[in-house]
């Protein structure tokens, strides 16, 4: 693999820039669901472009690295892409997890101040 060719170059930035959105909207749950079913929906189509790049490789490569299986593809597009939608994944656990603690727990503080109530009277 070439790795200095121009659209190389500029999908590995497109790969940074997706990383740093998914790190930055970790704050942000709406956005974060935007730019989740965005990578979903270009993974989807990974197979189409796979086509369309394997029609038009000499307008953009010096190289044919479009195969029918899809394996290059797949490598450099799909896994990082993939990658990400697992971190925004673990992120929602996670805070489903942190809710589900502190949901137990207020409910532990509340039939304790109700039993503290009832020994009062």
């Amino acid at each position: 693999v070439q790795w200095s060719e121009p659209w190389l170059i500029g999908l590995l930035a497109f790969h940074a820039f997706c990383f740093l959105l998914t790190l930055i909207t970790i704050k942000f749950y709406k956005f974060q669901i935007a730019h989740f079913l965005f990578m979903i929906v270009l993974v989807y189509c990974a197979e189409y472009i796979n086509e369309m790049a394997a029609m038009n490789w000499r307008l953009f490569s010096m190289y044919q690295y479009f195969d029918s299986n899809g394996m290059f593809i797949s490598l450099v597009f799909s896994t990082p892409l993939l990658l990400n939608t697992m971190i925004i994944v673990i992120v929602w656990v996670y805070r489903t997890l942190a809710t589900m603690t502190e949901l137990k727990s207020l409910k532990q503080k509340r039939s304790t101040n109700k039993e503290k109530g009832k020994k009062a009277k």
